[in-house]
Parts: structure tokens; C-alpha cells; sequence
């Protein structure tokens, strides 16, 4: 794992971009209920971005008994293997965090993968709140965001 996803609280404005690109990238219509990020809004133009955390030790994956949720060694995330789950919940009930959410559609799990190493949320957000960074510089102190009124790139 070579990258580290992120969240720099302070910057988030609860826009929601990030919800939307997650769930256009997913294939859930765009609609933001069936995003793997959520927005916890705090206040007006105050929000923060929850997210599963790709915990080093995932009870997540430690409860699934047919080891459905599985380390992906080139990203890091914890990715769900579909064809291994038996809708169990186990692993929702599991999460600390509360990031493991169950898709009423589909009938499984879902949660963050990282987009198999390019989060599709992360150019969308307009603060850079979202950030991909090598994991040399994961724990380095983000620089304050200086609004410049253009658009992510």
C-alpha cells in the first residue's frame, strides 16, 4: 500500500460532491443513497466526510465467515469478493464505525474499495477535504486550503 485516503475535516463545506461522484462511480444511479461516503453535516457549510477507514486489523473482515471481505495488497482497501457473501451482516454489525453499510437493492454489503486505487471523490471535492496521498506524507499536517474560486482540477 503505497497511498493513504485522507479526510481533512476542516475543509469540507458539505457540498456533497463526493457522495455523488462515489455514486455515479458505482453504478447506484447517482443516487446519494447508495454512496459509499457520507456526508455528516455539522452545521451550514460544515460537514464531515465518513468513510471506512481500511483498518489495519478490520473486525469487518475478522468476523466474515466465509472470508467475503479480503486485504487488497496494490490498494490497501478491505474489498468485499460478491461472489463469497451470504448476506450474513455480521460484518455491519462488526464495524466500530459504522461504515459498513447493507444495500437493500442488491442484497449485500457495500463499502468503500478506493475505486481499485483512483477514488473517483476525491477530484470532485472542491476544498480538496478528500485527499489520495502517498503514505510517506500521510502523516504530515495538510497546508490550510486558500479558496481561489477555480474548480478542482
Amino acid at each position: 500500500m503505497d497511498r493513504i485516503y485522507r479526510v481533512v475535516v476542516e475543509r469540507c463545506i458539505a457540498c456533497g460532491k463526493c457522495e455523488l461522484a462515489c455514486a455515479f462511480a458505482h453504478g447506484s444511479e447517482g443516487r446519494p443513497s447508495k454512496t459509499r461516503i457520507n456526508i455528516f453535516k455539522r452545521g451550514p457549510e460544515l460537514g464531515t466526510p465518513v468513510v471506512c477507514f481500511q483498518c489495519h486489523d478490520a473486525a469487518c473482515a475478522a468476523v466474515c465467515p466465509t472470508e467475503a471481505l479480503v486485504r487488497n495488497a496494490r490498494t490497501g482497501a478491505i474489498d468485499m469478493a460478491r461472489d463469497r457473501c451470504i448476506s450474513c451482516r455480521m460484518c455491519v454489525a462488526a464495524c466500530p464505525f459504522g461504515n459498513m453499510l447493507w444495500d437493500e437493492t442488491y442484497h449485500c454489503v457495500q463499502k468503500c474499495d478506493l475505486c481499485g486505487g483512483d477514488p473517483k471523490c476525491v477530484p470532485f471535492c472542491p476544498t480538496h477535504a478528500l485527499e489520495y496521498v502517498p503514505a510517506d506524507r500521510a502523516a504530515e499536517k495538510p497546508e490550510p486550503f486558500a479558496w481561489t474560486g477555480a474548480l478542482a482540477p
